[in-house]
């Protein structure tokens, strides 16, 4: 099959790392959903939000031709903000980042996590 950016497919969760999930799209084909995109806010926890064996709907963000490596989102199926190839780069990540880093102090700081 040939992957076309902006698809929204459905793949399988094969792997969960610190820095995203890995998805099967087919026998031969697996992606990546790097985490930040995974949602619009911090992410604390991948788990919180597939497990191994998870059935996913995704957008297809990129295909490197060259590396067959292909980037997936499960933020964008819904709405089009991806980080990747915009206009305004990082920018979108700046914005947040105050907002993220008070989210994480909030969580970490919290008497159930002592």
């Amino acid at each position: 099959m040939e992957w076309k950016e902006g698809a929204i497919v459905t793949g399988t969760v094969t792997g969960i790392q610190p820095y995203g999930i890995f998805v099967s799209l087919d026998e031969r084909t697996q992606g990546l959903i790097h985490i930040s995109e995974i949602t619009d806010g911090y992410v604390k926890n991948i788990y919180d939000y597939v497990d191994v064996g998870d059935c996913v709907r995704v957008k297809i963000i990129a295909v490197d031709e060259r590396t067959k490596r292909i980037s997936l989102s499960l933020r964008d199926v819904d709405h089009d903000a991806t980080n990747i190839e915009t206009p305004l780069g990082f920018q979108p990540l700046k914005i947040q980042l105050e907002k993220w880093i008070a989210e994480a102090k909030k969580q970490y700081n919290s008497p159930n996590d002592r």
